[in-house]
């Protein structure tokens, strides 16, 4: 429904098995695999994409310029779900350690396997969260 039907392309679909992580979006601020919810369960609820992410003006969300400023991706064809999953996370622990958002993180694969660059930019997300109101 997403990319198909709305045109929300951003929401990657990776193995199409809630297995990966590619299509993570946030349901009502919790993380989840799109490719496993039907679209019907969500009508009432807050779906919010990575295309959401971003402020009307077109300013970054902090996650993403971390992501930008630490050039965190090889293909970036995970980047999308690594995000959504970050930003999750980082709501209930704006303040992480790197294990910790590892951790909190761990859903998510990479195809090229980079999870150092990929950690290294969401914590500089996470820093610049934490510089902002988005907290």
């Amino acid at each position: 429904t997403l990319r198909h039907k709305l045109g929300l392309t951003g929401t990657k679909l990776g193995c199409d098995r809630a297995e990966c992580g590619s299509c993570t979006v946030l349901i009502d601020d919790v993380p989840h695999y799109a490719c496993s919810v039907l679209t019907h369960t969500v009508r009432s609820r807050k779906v919010l994409t990575i295309e959401g992410l971003a402020n009307a003006d077109g300013t970054l969300h902090p996650i993403q310029q971390g992501v930008v400023e630490e050039q965190g991706f090889q293909c970036a064809f995970c980047m999308p779900g690594f995000i959504m999953a970050s930003v999750a996370f980082l709501k209930s622990n704006p303040n992480p350690t790197r294990a910790e958002l590892a951790n909190g993180i761990s859903g998510n694969l990479c195809r090229c396997q980079d999870y150092d660059k990929i950690l290294t930019a969401l914590m500089r997300g996470a820093e610049n969260l934490r510089k902002t109101s988005h907290v």
